[in-house]
């Protein structure tokens, strides 16, 4: 196998730290993706047992288990639309997920709930919650403008699921001293 899953890698400068602490290793990359590594050459096991104490050190996983594997596949994909792909938040999830991961929708769906307790739906608006917190935190972008980006129909369907998700309006959010976010792989 010269392909690994890693879990937490969910950023660009997760990126960045896999990548120069595996090159630090001395291991030829490929490609390095929100999540995944691949390799020029197959990884024995001694070297993914290498690899994975390594990277420990940071905050990373490795996933060897299918089932962690594709949760953790949704999961970035879901982080991965929420933070780069504006425009295409608008599309139907079920359909976005699909092409993207080429399964059944509702295999994917069925699997992520019963592993996770929570239905993908719900974790991707826990997800979009997050980044709305982020960005009112950067204070630069008005709600109309955070709502367009997130897709949202409206400012006050935005502030109905801030509210609904996190027990505020994005208002009283914005004028608290202390802003609690959470990491979007901890989402």
């Amino acid at each position: 196998m010269n392909r690994l899953i890693i879990k937490n890698m969910v950023c660009g400068r997760c990126i960045l730290v896999v990548r120069s602490e595996l090159e630090k290793l001395g291991f030829e990359l490929n490609a390095v993706e929100l999540g995944e590594v691949n390799f020029k050459k197959s990884l024995s096991d001694d070297e993914k047992k290498k690899i994975a104490s390594h990277l420990e050190k940071f905050g990373f996983e490795i996933l060897d288990d299918v089932t962690s594997r594709l949760i953790q596949k949704i999961k970035l994909v879901l982080i991965d639309l929420v933070q780069n792909k504006n425009n295409d938040i608008n599309l139907n999830l079920s359909d976005y997920l699909k092409n993207n991961l080429a399964q059944d929708y509702s295999k994917l769906s069925n699997l992520f709930s019963e592993v996770e307790g929570v239905s993908i739906e719900k974790y991707f608006i826990n997800l979009k919650i997050e980044r709305v917190k982020e960005l009112i935190v950067y204070d630069e972008l008005s709600f109309t403008e955070i709502a367009d980006i997130l897709n949202y129909s409206s400012v006050a369907h935005l502030s109905n699921q801030f509210k609904k998700a996190t027990g505020m309006t994005p208002s009283q959010f914005k004028k608290q001293t202390s802003h609690k976010r959470i990491q979007l792989d901890k989402v």
